[in-house]
């Protein structure tokens, strides 16, 4: 076995190989590199940033009102015995999925900082969590590559499921750490409960909402422009990496394993330019020769997404990094989602070929959604939400009263 000195000694000189490899790299092509890094910046600029600036926002306030508590005993019947997280584990599941990249690492940490979750249970939470977002699936993949929302239900259906699978399976990682304190048990109804915590979290909180809103936007715009510079070096990378010629390798070797299975061998390009970045590789896989039937072409979207790219994998080891979580078990979650979604979407598609080419090719983005599933869920919010405001004015006119 090799000794931790000598283990840290090659570390230091692998990486200070890889630093001066692609310094050398940019100096040789620097109008590629400016290229390939405005390429990015244009990514970040019209897509990424507007995109997750308001989810970022609302999540950091949500947290502050103490939406987190009033999440976390609602959920804590599901979560624990599902996925061995906390209830508060739910509101990051939420969230994460909603908006997609990285705000489940971000949202994980911050429960970690917080006290709320052990160190084994962020793990197993971060590791289903850092999802792509239905925006990513059905905007820019099946609306934008494939100009179809119809190959989107399967890639989410896949993607999703994917998900979850990867969360109970990874509910067996660390058997014997031991949990985090679960919510002290109390008789009553679970909604005046979940309510009562969330009103306690916010009054421990002590922020005005002035202060609130000031740090939430703060922190969004950090966390956004740390997420940008990864973007663009990450788009300078693929690119100057695939210029020099290096991806060849790489390509040959997956061209084998894809015939293996008996996928097209052109297919190994997108899979590689994937490994970097998802948005690049789905856009390659999409680009194929229309000779390729199109199930081998969402199944490689499938594992390109699943797997989420160096880039997101980049952005949540920095998030994580504050925190004693450890990266390891967020890489192996992710190839296991690659490999789910993947076969999930060999299976899916033919049970959904035959209903999906009734649907439209595309939808506006201006045009509402209204099924019966989404109108169910926006009463449930406003239910929530009123019954929420109406425990909070009781709370203050009980608490005057007894003043």
């Amino acid at each position: 076995m090799m000794q931790p000195l000598l283990r840290s000694q090659l570390k230091t000189v692998t990486f200070a190989f890889i630093a001066f490899f692609i310094a050398v790299v940019l100096l040789m092509y620097p109008e590629q590199a400016f290229r390939s890094s405005i390429r990015g910046l244009s990514i970040w600029w019209d897509v990424v940033f507007p995109a997750l600036l308001p989810f970022f926002i609302t999540a950091e306030m949500m947290m502050g009102f103490g939406v987190v508590h009033f999440m976390g005993v609602l959920l804590e019947p599901l979560m624990r015995p599902l996925f061995r997280v906390p209830g508060a584990g739910g509101f990051v599941m939420a969230v994460g999925l909603i908006s997609g990249n990285p705000m489940g690492a971000k949202l994980t940490s911050r429960l970690r900082e917080q006290g709320l979750i052990s160190r084994e249970e962020g793990e197993r939470l971060v590791s289903f969590t850092s999802t792509a977002g239905p925006l990513f699936i059905f905007g820019a993949v099946a609306v934008g590559f494939f100009e179809s929302t119809s190959v989107g239900i399967i890639l989410a259906l896949a993607h999703y499921l994917g998900a979850f699978a990867v969360g109970f399976l990874m509910r067996f990682h660390e058997p014997k750490a031991p949990p985090s304190k679960p919510p002290v048990k109390k008789t009553g109804f679970i909604l005046l409960r979940a309510l009562r915590a969330m009103h306690r979290a916010r009054l421990q909180d002590g922020r005005t909402l002035g202060q609130l809103i000031g740090q939430a936007v703060t922190s969004a715009v950090q966390t956004l422009l740390l997420i940008g510079g990864f973007i663009m070096m990450f788009s300078v990378l693929t690119h100057l990496v695939n210029y020099v010629g290096i991806t060849t390798l790489f390509n040959r070797g997956i061209a084998h394993v894809l015939e293996f299975f008996s996928f097209p061998a052109s297919l190994s390009e997108a899979i590689t330019a994937g490994i970097f970045e998802i948005t690049l590789g789905s856009q390659l896989a999409s680009a194929a020769s229309p000779a390729i039937p199109l199930m081998f072409k969402l199944t490689i979207v499938s594992l390109v997404i699943g797997f989420n790219g160096l880039s997101i994998h980049a952005q949540v080891a920095s998030m994580i990094s504050r925190t004693d979580i450890r990266y390891a078990p967020y890489f192996v979650a992710r190839l296991l989602h690659a490999l789910i979604s993947s076969a999930l979407t060999v299976l899916l598609y033919p049970l959904l070929q035959k209903h999906l080419h009734h649907m439209p090719a595309a939808v506006s983005v201006f045009h509402p959604l209204q099924t019966p599933l989404w109108t169910g869920l926006e009463w449930t919010s406003i239910t929530i939400l009123v019954l929420s405001c109406i425990f909070i004015l009781c709370e203050r006119m009980r608490h005057r009263s007894v003043s």
